[in-house]
């Protein structure tokens, strides 16, 4: 049968992910999926803590404010719609409220904070080159969060300067925490409204960009997400009604890719099990009194302390529902 796809091999990550790895990611909506991904498998990750950001310089602002560990105060949020934001997070952190919307800004950053300096993993998913500046400050902004278009400049960001802030991003990570490897990736999601051409140009930027940092860094690494989409998939029976986004199908497609990349057969097998333990726990049975489902019951309370044990996966919730039905 002709494949009608051009599938090509992935370079397996020398460093792999276990169940004991942090992780931390980094970007676009896509490391959103994959960061949801790997928590509901149980890993330990924290994803997106400022939010979905999609250009690489309010990335490295933020990566490195997380270095500094400088945190935020209620004179850098601004008010627009009746809502107050922060120009380095998403939307989501917005409130009517300033105070609880610093609060919530630096809960996730203390916990951030601390995470960035012990984790094995950094994933960073660039989506765009354009950048958004402040025109009053010059400040880069990460979502202009429905501001007026006139109080921004709007600029392609260079190869340059990408590699030289991720540099000096780089070498300021390595002093706090030398043993983190670094992933670049790449969104597949099309930023359709800068023009067709004008997407392409900007995803090249990235391209290349990331190309040099992982040429200039040792235990920095480049993951194909974008070209699993653009040049394996290459379909529009991979991408959702809006012909712009990567559906479901072509998520999983990559993630398992993604698996295959960073993780060794025992780590996969893990997550096997704990993928059969969580869609139990999801699983509506007609009668839970029924003796045949409280030996169910018995057999996975038995499987999910013993993954607790060896690994101190967070079950809580699946011991828990499990434990009730054999009160």
């Amino acid at each position: 049968m002709e494949l009608f796809r051009t599938p090509f091999s992935i370079v397996p990550s020398e460093t792999k992910i276990r169940y004991n790895s942090c992780i931390m990611l980094m970007g676009s909506c896509f490391s959103e999926h994959i960061g949801n991904n790997l928590n509901d498998a149980k890993f330990s990750v924290d994803n997106n803590p400022f939010g979905i950001v999609y250009n690489p310089l309010s990335i490295k602002r933020g990566l490195s404010r997380l270095l500094d560990g400088v945190e935020y105060s209620t004179d850098e949020l601004l008010m627009n719609q009746e809502l107050w934001n922060s120009f380095d997070h998403h939307g989501k952190f917005s409130n009517i409220d300033p105070n609880a919307c610093i609060s919530s800004i630096n809960n996730q950053f203390i916990i951030s904070k601390q995470n960035i300096s012990k984790a094995n993993f950094l994933f960073i998913t660039f989506g765009t080159s354009y950048v958004y500046y402040l025109k009053s400050t010059q400040q880069v902004v990460a979502n202009c969060h429905k501001f007026p278009a006139n109080v921004f400049d709007r600029k392609k960001v260079t190869i340059e300067e990408i590699v030289e802030e991720y540099s000096v991003l780089i070498t300021h990570s390595r002093q706090i925490n030398p043993a983190m490897c670094i992933v670049f990736t790449v969104s597949p999601v099309r930023h359709w409204k800068d023009g067709a051409h004008e997407n392409q140009l900007s995803k090249s930027i990235l391209l290349l960009a990331a190309e040099r940092i992982c040429d200039k860094f040792d235990r920095t690494f480049y993951f194909p997400s974008y070209e699993l989409m653009m040049d394996d998939l290459r379909d529009y029976r991979f991408y959702d009604e809006d012909m712009v986004h990567p559906n479901h199908i072509a998520v999983n497609y990559i993630w398992q890719k993604f698996i295959n990349c960073f993780m060794e057969s025992k780590t996969i097998s893990i997550m096997n099990e704990v993928e059969k333990i969580v869609s139990a726990r999801k699983h509506r049975p007609f009668n839970t009194e029924s003796t045949q489902y409280k030996d169910f019951a018995q057999k996975t309370l038995i499987q999910i302390r013993h993954l607790q044990q060896q690994f101190q996966l967070p079950l809580l919730e699946e011991e828990n529902y499990f434990a009730s039905i054999l009160r």
